[in-house]
């Protein structure tokens, strides 16, 4: 099998800074070590100095291309391959290559010679990184349209920056040797300012940064290097899901933000049992908080705090670690040093900052959590005990010649055990030392008195009730374990069900809003939101009974930002509920977050497609309104020429040229006025019944001479359909033009009508080089003209204005593939019998109108 060839990509952040003169340069440097180095395909731009460096070296011939009458040269992929030379130079990686290829892209011609087992030497510039695009687009204001995927230039072993200032790149400018003399002013003017080169290269030296940065990971993970080397600082915050933990996030933030390109890492470590008692609504306002400060929050299990906190920070290879100063007490930091002194002691070259912070050795005096079992295991256990002990001595001494102590003490010891088992710490302590009692007055010498002749005894005695003790304690904390663990799996269950509700659906915010009524078993819940700290409040979102205006109306409250708050109305929620609330809160945040951002986009993407459209009716009809202007006045200018006499058959041509330009442009307004008054919802129509027979041949005459060959297929009996007489004549002599427009010569298109279930199927056929089928509906876009690239056939409404009227007589328009290759436009009309002959056809025609516009009936 053969090996992979190797990848070097030289990066540069602008055209010029010398990305292929350096590339040649290495490529001759090998060529003289006795490497086989051919030039795949260089792109010099008639630079000098570029140009020179290819002598001596191969090169291997371009490939020839044709596209639409055009001719290209490409990298002849199958030529280099036939070749295997050991290194290839292929310039411009993210090069588009003409339709027709053996690929799309170049990278891709790349990849596969990389396959092959070529090593090859490429360019790309810091622009053309899929990432960057649209950042470099707002830098420049220069949209990019060839890209390469990060993935791709991430991969390659070698990445070379080609690195030049922008003062020394523009000088090169100035010099001429980067662009002609007639570029480089509007070049130095627009693209080349000193503003957008520095952003350039900054990106261009903070993207490779990021490269080498994976690399130095991917080195020291070979190489088992636990040490932290300080290539970049990074600022690891632990997180407990205490309340301290937004000063943290915010100190670390500030430590962060000394240093430029500093990253911030927040983590919280799950103990092994998942019982540690962190708050999860605090622990998500403290995600978004790291995040909205540009930092990124992990989470990771460990059962020792300390060394999960130090693996980690040496595994992102951190610098610092902020910890919050210990919340416990002076006696319990001398009984145990706590993780924030254990984790200095063990941090080696990390830095540790203990943070103080207001709960810092803030006891806090909490009533104790009740027991785990109900009270109905208790009584349970407490009848064990006191049923149990007198039937127990009264069986042991039955059989007192049979058993000794030891045998007595371990019934006893039983009992003790079984009364754990069924009522807990309680009942198990009462019987331990009712055994002890009894096993004292009743088996132990001397009898039926409280003393103990033998230490040996006694020290059976002490261990019975000290063993009762414990195994009461166990059972009693393995109860409170599994009471914790329910209701924490609960409340993961309740949160995994609330992240689904803000994943999916339409309305994230008010499911999520629902779930919380749901699961409290409340009347409303109410999201408010205002403008500033002292504006009035406004509700965002609410579900169930009459909403809360504001705070005051419900009985719980919940804020969420000095602006934000979540309102519960229908019963005070108890304590424990109110953390799992918290958590719903923050979440539902997120959500008025995401709807916010989502109409904000929605909004920008109205703006965007209005100025699209206007730049390119300003762009289209700028040609379609002056060449008919200037024939016009061409023809009017030569008529009232005092120089020239013209003989009645010219001056009969240039009337006819004036009229016919003068008719165009009336054309081009009365479409443009009419798809103004379509998309306002204005446009007057007169619905009546049509006879077909008649509408088509009235639009074939309308086209004239250029409709002559048209073919037309109309049945003698067909019904009327319901339309605009005037309209439909429009829309026809549009999908006609165009027809006729793109029919090849000896085909002229042919219109066939026909009629079923009540509509009217008229087809405009032709036998042109047809649509692609993941564009057609494109066509029906104002100002869409496939494959053409300039302004000669209109400004590109025809097609668009004829489906709106179509849409506007209750119709519909849709395209199909012509058999054997070419265009079919098929106008669907309701046939006057089937609308009734009024205004608004009936509901079942209507649908039977929108299943076809979905394409669900075959025609």
């Amino acid at each position: 099998m053969t090996a992979r060839g190797t990848l070097r990509v030289y990066l540069g952040a602008a055209p010029g800074v010398g990305k292929t003169y350096k590339m040649l340069e290495e490529g001759r440097r090998r060529q003289e070590r006795g490497t086989d180095v051919v030039v795949g395909f260089v792109e010099t731009h008639a630079r000098p100095f570029t140009e020179a460096m290819l002598d001596g070296l191969e090169v291997v011939p371009r490939k020839d291309v044709s596209y639409r009458g055009a001719a290209f040269t490409e990298l002849d992929l199958d030529a280099v391959l036939a070749r295997r030379p050991d290194v290839a130079l292929v310039d411009e990686l993210a090069h588009t290559n003409v339709p027709g290829g053996v690929h799309a892209k170049r990278w891709q011609d790349v990849d596969q010679l990389l396959d092959a087992g070529i090593d090859v030497l490429t360019t790309v510039n810091v622009q053309h990184l899929e990432s960057l695009n649209d950042v470099v687009e707002a830098i420049t204001g220069v949209p990019q349209r060839e890209t390469v995927p990060d993935a791709v230039v991430r991969r390659a072993e070698q990445i070379e920056l080609v690195d030049m200032t922008p003062e020394a790149l523009r000088r090169r400018m100035a010099h001429g040797n980067i662009y002609k003399p007639e570029k480089i002013d509007a070049a130095l003017g627009n693209y080349f300012r000193v503003g957008n080169l520095t952003a350039l290269r900054e990106l261009a030296l903070l993207w490779l940064a990021d490269k080498v940065d994976e690399q130095l990971d991917r080195y020291r993970a070979d190489h088992a290097i636990d040490k932290t080397w300080e290539a970049r600082e990074r600022v690891v915050v632990a997180l407990t899901g205490g309340p301290e933990g937004d000063t943290l996030v915010r100190r670390a933030a500030r430590i962060a933000a000394r240093t430029k390109g500093a990253d911030l890492l927040a983590v919280h470590v799950v103990r092994g049992d998942g019982l540690s008692g962190a708050d999860p609504a605090n622990l998500t306002r403290q995600r978004l908080l790291v995040e909205s400060l540009g930092g990124t929050y992990h989470q990771v299990l460990g059962a020792n705090v300390p060394r999960a906190l130090l693996d980690f920070a040496r595994g992102v290879n951190a610098t610092q670690l902020v910890l919050g100063a210990s919340r416990r007490g002076r006696v319990a930091q001398i009984l145990s040093p706590g993780v924030g002194t254990t984790t200095t002691a063990e941090s080696g070259t990390i830095d540790v900052h203990l943070v103080t912070h207001d709960q810092a050795r803030r006891l806090s005096w909490r009533r104790a959590a009740p027991g785990g079992l109900n009270l109905r295991r208790r009584l349970l256990g407490f009848v064990v005990a006191l049923a149990g002990l007198p039937l127990l001595t009264t069986a042991l001494d039955a059989l007192r010649g049979e058993l000794g102590l030891p045998s007595d003490i371990l019934a006893y010891l039983v009992l003790a055990v079984a009364a754990a088992l069924a009522g807990g710490l309680l009942p198990a302590l009462l019987c331990a030392v009712g055994g002890f009692l009894l096993l004292n007055w009743y088996f132990t010498p001397p009898l039926y008195q409280f003393t103990v002749a033998e230490h040996e005894n006694l020290f059976a005695l002490v261990a019975f009730v000290f063993v009762a003790v414990a195994v009461a304690s166990v059972v009693d904390r393995a109860a409170r374990r599994a009471r914790d663990a329910a209701r924490a799996s609960a409340e993961a269950q309740t949160l995994a069900t609330l992240a689904g509700s803000v994943l999916h659906g339409d309305n994230p915010l008010e499911a999520l809003l629902e779930r919380v009524r749901e699961s409290f078993g409340l009347t409303n819940v109410t999201l408010l939101e205002r403008a500033g700290e002292l504006g009035p409040w406004q509700i965002a979102a609410t579900v169930g009974g009459p909403p809360c205006a504001s705070p005051a109306d419900g009985e719980t409250e919940v804020p969420i930002a000095d602006d934000v708050s979540l309102v519960l109305r229908g019963h005070a929620l108890p304590a424990e509920a109110r953390r799992l609330v918290v958590a719903f809160a923050a979440h539902a945040a997120i959500a008025l977050r995401q709807r916010r951002l989502g109409e904000q986009a929605a909004a920008a993407g109205t703006l965007a497609e209005v100025d699209r459209l206007r730049t390119a009716l300003l762009s289209a009809v700028s040609h379609d309104l002056r060449t008919p202007l200037a024939s016009a006045k061409a023809a009017v200018g030569s008529l009232r020429s005092a120089d020239v006499d013209f003989s009645p058959e010219d001056t009969e041509e240039l009337l006819a040229t004036a009229e016919e330009s003068l008719d165009k442009l009336t054309r081009l307004v009365e479409n443009l006025l009419d798809m103004s008054r379509l998309q306002a919802g204005a446009l007057a129509m007169t619905l009546q019944p049509v006879s077909v027979a008649e509408a088509v041949p009235r639009a074939v005459d309308d086209l004239g001479p250029a409709a002559a060959g048209v073919r037309l297929v109309v049945p003698d009996e067909l019904p009327e359909v319901y339309a605009d007489p005037t309209l439909l004549e429009r829309v026809l002599v549009n999908l006609l033009a165009n027809a006729v427009r793109y029919s090849p010569d000896g085909r002229p298109p042919m219109i066939g009508v026909s009629e079923h279930a009540g509509l009217v199927d008229i087809r405009v056929i032709d036998h042109g080089p047809g649509i692609p089928a993941a564009d057609r509906e494109r066509v029906f876009q104002p100002f869409q003209r496939l494959g053409d690239r300039d302004n000669a056939t209109g400004v590109g409404l025809g097609l668009a204005l004829s489906r709106g009227l179509a849409e506007a007589m209750a119709g519909t328009l849709q395209p199909e593939h012509t058999p054997g290759g070419g265009l079919t436009m098929t106008l669907t009309l309701p046939s006057a019998e089937a609308a009734g002959h009024i205004d608004t056809p009936s509901p079942a025609l209507l649908a039977h109108l929108e299943t076809r516009r979905a394409g669900k009936v075959d025609r």
